[in-house]
């Protein structure tokens, strides 16, 4: 199937992210939110994600200007209806994502695939809610979208190989590296990434070394760019919870139950980077 035009429900960071990508890589893109405030958040992080490659002479202002002509940001679902794909963007909820497909489903056009940008719920069981699961599949884009060259792809059990292909080949243009997978619990990258992380931040509440000195053994350990507690703080705190939570559940295995200081830390309404304050202090 030919892609031409990408839908985006959500205008959060990963949807703002997406449509970026799908904009660059030459898209018509209609980016849905149904708050005001967020898409024009959205859209203005678009821009500026622009303005900072034209100010480092990676694109010129008539190429940003250009992408930004192909931009509709919309309040009205009505206006994903005409859509070849639409990633949804919205927060680690089933029962809200569940809730988004449903609107769409009578509204997109039949022969339109349906993505879910999901870090860890199952594909499977959305792909169920969508009326139409052969035609639905799980797009895992890390954070930041535009700079982060690696998109999951995870079909569902009734997944065809076409809308698969299509994937693929809507990935390569976004400019990414795909690898595939089939429907388990947190896929790939964080079913590895995020129980050591977890560990890392049981660790820490053991108060047996200092949170720099767990970051600073993995990095120069295991030469990673950001160490596990750093990384928890860009992630969001409250993200890592709903993952770990969210794989202890599908798993029942007790090894991956979130870390006790994770809950002290979003109780204490310490997010990460995005309220200023986590693991570490960004406000200073």
């Amino acid at each position: 199937m030919e892609v031409k035009t990408v839908g985006v429900y959500g205008a959060g960071l990963m949807g703002r992210g997406i449509a970026q990508v799908a904009l660059e890589g030459g898209y018509d893109v209609v980016l849905y939110n149904h708050r005001t405030p967020t898409l024009e958040k959205g859209v203005a992080g678009i821009k500026k994600g622009f303005e900072k490659k034209v100010a480092k002479g990676k694109i010129t202002q008539e190429q940003a200007d250009g992408w930004l002509g192909h931009l509709k940001a919309t309040i009205e679902l009505e206006d994903l209806k005409d859509v070849d794909i639409v990633f949804e963007a919205m927060v680690e909820n089933m029962a809200l994502k569940k809730e988004a497909f449903a609107k769409m489903a009578p509204i997109i056009k039949p022969e339109a695939i349906f993505v879910s940008n999901t870090s860890s719920l199952s594909i499977t069981e959305l792909a169920a809610a969508s009326q139409r699961p052969e035609k639905f599949l799980g797009m895992h884009f890390f954070s930041p979208v535009p700079a982060m060259k690696l998109v999951e792809i995870i079909n569902a059990y009734d997944t065809s190989e076409d809308t698969i292909e299509t994937g693929k080949a809507v990935a390569k243009g976004f400019g990414k590296e795909f690898v595939t997978v089939t429907d388990v619990p947190m896929f790939i990258a964080n079913r590895v990434m995020c129980p050591m992380m977890n560990e890392a931040a049981i660790l820490a509440g053991e108060n047996v070394c200092s949170y720099e000195d767990i970051d600073k053994a993995c990095e120069l350990g295991y030469n990673l760019p950001m160490g596990p507690l750093k990384l928890a703080d860009a992630i969001g705190i409250d993200v890592m919870i709903e993952v770990m939570e969210s794989l202890y559940q599908e798993t029942a295995d007790s090894k991956y139950r979130p870390a006790h200081l994770y809950k002290v830390l979003y109780r204490a309404g310490r997010l990460g980077r995005k309220s200023g304050k986590g693991f570490y202090d960004y406000t200073k």
